[in-house]
């Protein structure tokens, strides 16, 4: 196990990604990095770890963050439930740990919106506590490794990769190394499909016969459909917006109306969109009415973009609405 740990690091050492989160070693910055990287790849999310590290450096900044600022921070990200958990996890971090996030695993499992990976990433790189992290990227790995043919979505299939991957720990004087080295060989070499086995610096002690066929998993059921008609509402040069419901999809974030209004002086069809969630789709069809008044919930492009958290279904539709202004 020793060889396989010393070739795994080395390998690292030379062909890492400069991810400043990680190299820095701050458990602020490697908490916000791993919570926005959740179903979104690194390279992607980049843009919005650093806007949101400019913004607010420090879990009190986040704890005494406006919810409308923050969410218009995290916009573009999706899944908006974790930003939420982000403001609950500061404030008891400020309430209990004086600002600072806890320094073990069980300690930080505790704290909303943090799970065992996202313990473990922080509690070992961070703080070079000697505890697993295991992601997606981390099981694959070892279910390669390991020629494991089992469904890797149960629990106990889970839980046998996440003791084989306790098993191979190094000494702590090596455990942030050696778990950003899991995370990076599945991210750049390990990877879903069409694996490079051919870089892979641990080939050696793997056991897939065919590794693109690794981790097994059951197909999931087709995504539920929903459709939607809406409504938006245009006034002069304002757009009306309102905030959704504090349940369901989309929570507490803002939208366009789905209540066809009663005076409409022109209408206009927008071309239509299909929206994919995790397990649902929502079939869009949408139109432009031009109305004769105002309330407080019309507002300027300008302010749509700069101060509303829209999510990222509704804005093709507003992409439509702000080519109609531009043309009046």
């Amino acid at each position: 196990m020793k060889e396989f740990q010393k070739d795994l690091i080395n390998w690292y050492a030379q062909n890492h990604r400069p991810l400043e989160f990680r190299l820095k070693k701050d458990p602020y910055e490697i908490w916000i990095s791993e919570i926005m990287a959740q179903q979104t790849r690194i390279e992607a999310m980049l843009p919005y770890y650093k806007r949101w590290i400019k913004e607010l450096p420090n879990i009190h900044s986040v704890a005494n963050c406006d919810d409308e600022k923050l969410t218009k921070l995290w916009q573009g990200l999706g899944y908006y439930s974790r930003c939420k958990n982000i403001k609950k996890c500061a404030v008891e971090c400020v309430e209990k740990y004086s600002g600072k996030l806890p320094y073990t695993k069980e300690e930080l499992l505790k704290l909303p919106g943090i799970g065992p990976y996202t313990a473990g990433a922080i509690a070992s790189i961070a703080y070079g506590q000697r505890v697993s992290a295991v992601d997606g990227n981390v099981i694959r790995v070892f279910s390669r490794i390991y020629d494991i043919h089992e469904d890797v979505t149960k629990t106990s299939v889970k839980k046998k990769i996440e003791k084989l991957v306790d098993e191979s720990l190094p000494s702590k004087e090596d455990i942030s190394y050696y778990n950003q080295a899991l995370m990076e060989l599945g991210a750049l070499v390990c990877i879903p499909k069409n694996p490079r086995c051919e870089l892979c610096p641990i080939q050696k002690y793997c056991d897939a016969k065919d590794p693109g066929s690794l981790p097994y998993k059951v197909k999931k059921k087709a995504r539920r459909i929903e459709y939607k008609h809406l409504y938006i509402l245009v006034y002069k040069d304002k757009i009306h917006v309102v905030k959704r419901a504090d349940t369901g999809l989309l929570a507490g974030l803002y939208g366009f109306d789905e209540i066809k209004p009663e005076k409409i002086i022109e209408s206009i069809e927008l071309e239509p969109y299909i929206h994919i969630f995790s397990h649902v789709e929502w079939h869009m069809v949408a139109t432009l009415c031009i109305v004769d008044r105002e309330d407080s919930n019309y507002k300027s492009v300008k302010e749509i973009e700069e101060h509303i958290a829209l999510p990222s279904a509704f804005m093709p539709f507003l992409k439509q609405v702000k080519e109609y202004l531009w043309k009046k």
